[in-house]
């Protein structure tokens, strides 16, 4: 009888970079989820950025560091443009900045989410 011994070092997918590689990709698509439910539930939004910015290390040098950077910027450039619609909303331009920025917020975290599955970089 000749029974192969498997080691867990010879398994694929056992190596340590890539379960951390792994576990990093499952934190950006939970961070692209908290963005989204933060619709409904806004304070997921800064759960979503605190994530963002303690796990940051964890992704420096792969390509999901540009994830973290898009989902980042998402967030300040969102707040931004939220501050500055409702200091306009007393013209009526204002709520045209809030819709403009839902729109780019929503496209923002859609394109970031499939390029995401699609284990493909973010451009920043």
């Amino acid at each position: 009888m000749n029974d192969e011994i498997i080691t867990t070092a010879s398994q694929p997918g056992s190596n340590p970079d890539n379960e951390k590689l792994k576990s990093a990709k499952t934190i950006t698509t939970v961070v692209y989820a908290l963005q989204a439910v933060a619709f409904l539930v806004g304070i997921t939004a800064l759960v979503a950025i605190i994530i963002n910015y303690v796990k940051r290390g964890d992704v420096q040098g792969t390509w999901l560091a540009s994830h973290f950077k898009w989902q980042i910027r998402t967030f300040w450039y969102s707040m931004l443009w939220a501050v500055i619609g409702f200091v306009l909303l007393f013209v009526f331009i204002g709520y045209l900045v809030l819709m403009a920025n839902v729109v780019w917020v929503i496209y923002r975290i859609v394109k970031g989410w499939l390029r995401l599955v699609d284990n493909k970089p973010m451009y920043v």
